[in-house]
């Protein structure tokens, strides 16, 4: 018999966390883990071994070697939950999970040998002391830094610096001299990070500490409470004439097709809100938890316009929404708000 799913619907949601029972063991993380331990073996991390736990984000607390893992991904009913409320998912599928761990192997082997006080990394990276900001403003397609994770991430601080340069290092057949061969200065950090490698990889590390911050087993607020919580930064303060924007689209296409074939505007920007939200972040920086909100207003406002556009131009209609929103998400990363 089939087991009722105990998540997303019924009481399990304003359950606390702690109770739901997460664990890494006998989900589809842990065929994962494996295959990346046999990836540090590969790249002759042999000394230094990681250790893995749930918590509420993607992160190493420091100065340690633990690596917090999310705790929706040890769950597919939880997967589709977060979602659903978040918009952005971050390690789905065996691909995009690797590719993570890569990155916060990077902040392991920083603090496990304290490389952020060394003169060559401060050199090539900059100071750990540098202010760590949420929101930065990268610039896009600099050749300064390695492109890992979407937004630039490497761009946002010193420590991100170097763990996306560990994580392009480490990721099997990346050819990261040819692929970087026209990028200085990114090259010369890998190069770095190859060098070091080479050396820490004989060596014992300094710092084996062992720190499950925000432990999935310890978390007593509600799957409800920690997702009302991260809807509550959400803000419809944007700026006036993005009204004149949104017409300027659809009016025009609504002229253009058949008025028996239309449809409603805000349901096509409800259906391609998460994709939409990822690429826009992939290219730009604008973070998801910015751009979403972003999307749903403009979602609202086609709403009570009463925006509609017809079936047979649905390709053309989001491609110039998806412009409408990069340009946005552009301004906003370069400048600090939507419109000058």
């Amino acid at each position: 018999m089939v087991s009722a799913s105990p998540f997303p619907t019924g009481p399990h949601l304003s359950n606390p966390i702690r109770e739901l029972g997460l664990k890494i063991a006998g989900t589809p993380l842990e065929p994962v883990l494996v295959e990346f331990r046999t990836e540090l073996e590969r790249a002759g991390i042999v000394r230094l071994r990681p250790d893995f736990y749930l918590s509420t984000e993607w992160g190493v607390p420091f100065p340690s070697i633990s690596i917090g893992i999310p705790f929706y991904l040890a769950h597919p009913d939880l997967i589709a939950f977060h979602a659903e409320r978040n918009g952005y998912l971050e390690g789905v599928g065996r691909a995009d999970l690797l590719r993570f761990l890569r990155h916060e192997m990077g902040h392991v082997v920083n603090y496990a040998y304290l490389l952020y006080e060394q003169e060559d990394w401060i050199k090539h990276f900059g100071s750990m002391t540098q202010p760590y900001l949420e929101e930065y403003r990268p610039a896009p397609f600099s050749r300064r830094h390695v492109r890992h994770l979407d937004g630039w991430y490497a761009q946002k601080h010193p420590d991100e610096d170097w763990s996306e340069t560990f994580a392009v290092w480490m990721t099997p057949g990346s050819d990261w001299r040819r692929r970087y061969a026209d990028w200085p200065e990114a090259l010369a950090k890998l190069a770095y990070c190859d060098r070091t490698m080479a050396d820490l990889n004989a060596r014992e590390p300094i710092v084996t500490t062992i720190d499950h911050d925000e432990d999935v087993s310890e978390l007593h607020r509600s799957v409800e409470d920690f997702y009302g919580d991260a809807e509550s930064g959400e803000t419809d303060a944007f700026p006036p004439g993005l009204d004149g924007a949104l017409q300027a689209i659809f009016d025009d296409f609504e002229e253009a097709g058949a008025a028996s074939s239309s449809r409603p505007a805000y349901e096509l920007i409800a259906r391609i809100e998460r994709e939409l939200v990822a690429n826009v972040y992939r290219w730009t920086g604008h973070f998801p938890e910015a751009a979403r909100p972003l999307v749903r207003h403009l979602a609202a406002r086609a709403k009570a316009l009463n925006q509609v556009y017809p079936a047979a131009g649905e390709t053309s209609v989001v491609i110039a929404f998806t412009a409408l929103v990069t340009s946005l998400a552009m301004n906003h990363v370069l400048g600090g708000r939507y419109l000058p």
